[in-house]
Order: C-alpha cells, then sequence, then structure tokens
C-alpha cells in the first residue's frame, strides 16, 4: 500500500509518517508511506494507492481530488484530531478505509 501525505511544507506531518509506519509494521502492514508538500502533489500522485491531507491544507480538498480523481487515488483530509495527536495508528487505519472504498 501506497500511502502519500500533503501538509503545507512537508515538514510537519513527518513525526506522523513515522508513527503510521510504526503502526503498519505492528499490524504486519506493507506500506511505504511519505510526507510532501502539498505543491508537490501533480508530480508524486503516481502509483499512490491513497493520498492524505494535513488539515492546515484541507481548504485544498477540492483541488486535489482534481488531481487524484481521475488517476483513481482516493483522496481526503487527515481527522484534526488524529493530526494533532499523532495517532499513527487511526490515520493508519483511515487510509485503509479510504482504499478499500474506492
Amino acid at each position: 500500500m501506497v500511502i502519500r501525505l500533503f501538509c503545507a511544507a512537508g515538514m510537519s506531518t513527518s513525526l506522523l509518517v513515522k508513527k503510521m509506519e510504526e503502526a503498519a509494521k505492528e499490524k504486519g502492514k506493507d506500506a511505504d508511506i511519505a510526507a510532501y508538500p502539498f505543491t508537490d502533489m501533480e508530480r508524486m500522485i503516481e502509483g499512490v494507492d491513497v493520498a492524505l491531507l494535513g488539515p492546515q491544507v484541507g481548504y485544498q480538498l477540492a483541488r486535489a481530488k482534481e488531481i487524484c480523481d481521475p488517476k483513481g487515488v482516493p483522496v481526503d483530509v487527515i481527522p484534526m484530531q488524529d493530526y494533532g495527536m499523532c495517532n499513527g495508528m487511526n490515520v493508519l487505519k483511515f487510509a485503509y478505509k479510504l482504499a478499500k472504498n474506492k
């Protein structure tokens, strides 16, 4: 499962990526997780299973859908509470649920 997180600069989500990787390992899931600035979404969306937006760029969801929908990549905003608490397990579950519903 290839999961990409997009935020304002790609920095604030790095801790969340680490927590998600730990959660994936704990669950025995094979996940390739990385974070990038939202401005890189168009060139980083190839081969991605799920795209997640940090709450600080949630207002870009419509634009993200324009980029992701033609490629069949589900995209949504990470719930604020899970993002703020850096709850890697919940965000990982959120990503898998999105992928399953596509």
